[in-house]
């Protein structure tokens, strides 16, 4: 056997290369091993953990001294009281059921982990990710989608008129109705003491008649199916007035004091006074027949036939509204609900019955009523004076007409009979309320002596377009006067 001599020096630079070699090939990996930060953990979990090895020692005990029967039945009772203790943890932490029975014990495991009572125990750290929130982000996301299409669908309603005459003489009574459309297309208009008729067509002004000085319009209807025109007068007369041929056709009397309110069918006109009383009239006879409804205590100054002709309603400065039967001519029902003068009312024509009614400045209420029931179906506080109230004859909405102090008119929604929109222009109280034949527009006048025109069917143009439109056509008809 022979030993080789190893240098010392040799062995260095040998160890020195093994280094070398070794440091050479060692390799740093990326692994993928998640280390939890335990940093909002409650480490006081860990005493859940005794109940278990407790029952651990109680099995073991009990195997060490089967000989024992005293130290086994202490070793069962705490392995039951063990398994209570478990069993009523899970009720208290998981499933949030308290039991008014609980040990020293199990109240003091239970103190420890009440604080994670509903909250997910396999969690490391309290997540900011609130489910509740991010549902709640989502459905403010959805309803603002929805909200966008249906202001796309909604058409748009100028907020100013697309046309203004000059209406002097408007009388500022809240118990006169001086303007009405015709189905041909005319609006008359009552101007002091006499008529004007305003075709929409050509623009033009034709005056009809002229009372004098001596007398004054009250009111103003047309025929719905003739070129018929019937004038109330401060006199008490009704004069009936064929627009084709500009003559007088009837002077009808029996009123001793102003007829504020006119109503007209195929052939029967209607007239309520302030000498209280309303009378009917088959305008075909030459005769003076009348039928005569008693009732009101005061003015009549609201008058409208319901669609079928079947029904008659009034309105009075007794804050009275009546229905009546047109085969009786007799009230089926007073209503007594207003607390002031009942001008305002309209029929409407989308359903069987139903009519809409306005209070004056002591009531300031929109009331909805069935008249085929006799019941009121809904009422609406405005905060301010009704004047004057339509239905639209295309959509089922209601433009209502204001008086003090904001002057408004008001396009409702019915029947939830949210605003759509509220147009302002009038200094004074809207008195006067009329629909176009089409029902696109409405004219309102005011005893600021103004006749307003406005779109209410936001045809096909947007609001920029009826800014620019409309208010190109105030500029054009600021000097034009209806006389």
């Amino acid at each position: 056997m022979s030993i080789q001599k190893v240098d010392n020096k040799n062995l260095l630079n040998l160890t020195n290369d093994n280094d070398a070699l070794l440091k050479k090939s060692q390799t740093n990996y990326l692994t993928d091993r998640f280390i939890p930060s335990r940093k909002f953990s409650k480490l006081n979990i860990y005493q859940a953990h005794e109940v278990k090895e407790n029952k651990t020692q109680a099995s073991q005990y009990q195997n060490n001294n089967n000989n024992n029967p005293v130290i086994i039945k202490n070793a069962v009772n705490k392995e039951e009281v063990n398994q209570t203790s478990i069993a009523q943890l899970y009720k208290n932490c998981i499933l949030g059921i308290k039991d008014q029975k609980t040990s020293d014990s199990q109240a003091q495991i239970v103190k420890h982990l009440i604080p994670y009572k509903n909250q997910n125990i396999l969690r490391f750290y309290k997540s900011n990710y609130n489910l509740q929130k991010k549902a709640n982000q989502n459905y403010l996301l959805n309803l603002e989608e929805d909200m966008q299409s249906q202001f796309k669908n909604q058409r748009k309603i100028a907020k100013v008129p697309y046309k203004v005459l000059d209406a002097p003489a408007l009388q500022d009574d809240f118990y006169l109705n001086l303007i009405d459309w015709s189905n041909s297309n005319i609006l008359a208009v009552g101007l002091s003491s006499c008529v004007y008729l305003w075709s929409a067509q050509s623009s033009s002004v034709t005056k009809l008649c002229d009372f004098g000085r001596n007398n004054e319009v009250t009111s103003v209807n047309w025929s719905p199916s003739s070129p018929l025109i019937s004038i109330g007068t401060n006199s008490g007369e009704v004069e009936i007035w064929d627009t084709q041929k500009q003559k007088m056709v009837r002077v009808i009397s029996g009123h001793t004091q102003r007829v504020g309110a006119l109503a007209q069918n195929q052939n029967t006109l209607i007239s309520g006074s302030r000498d209280t009383t309303i009378l009917q009239r088959d305008i075909r006879s030459q005769n003076n027949i009348e039928q005569k409804f008693l009732g009101h205590k005061q003015e009549v100054c609201g008058l409208k036939w319901s669609f079928d002709q079947q029904q008659l309603a009034s309105g009075g400065n007794d804050n009275k509204l009546y229905i009546w039967n047109m085969q009786t001519y007799k009230p089926i029902v007073r209503f007594d609900n207003h607390n002031a003068a009942v001008k305002a009312l309209a029929w409407s024509p989308h359903q069987h019955g139903l009519l809409v009614s306005g209070g004056g400045t002591q009531d300031k209420t929109i009331r909805f009523w069935n008249t085929l029931t006799s019941k009121q179906l809904q009422c609406i506080e405005t905060g301010s004076q009704v004047c004057n109230l339509i239905f639209s004859k295309n959509t089922n909405e209601i433009v209502s007409t204001h008086g003090y102090s904001q002057n408004e008119i008001i396009i409702w929604g019915y029947p939830d009979m949210q605003k759509i929109t509220t147009l302002t222009g009038h200094s004074c109280r809207v008195l006067y309320l009329a629909i176009s034949p089409d029902g696109q527009t409405i004219v309102t006048g005011a005893g600021d002596e103004t006749l307003r025109f406005w779109n209410i069917c936001g045809k096909g143009k947007n609001e920029d377009e009826y800014q620019e439109y409309n208010q190109s056509q105030l500029m054009q008809q600021k000097n034009i006067s209806i006389r």
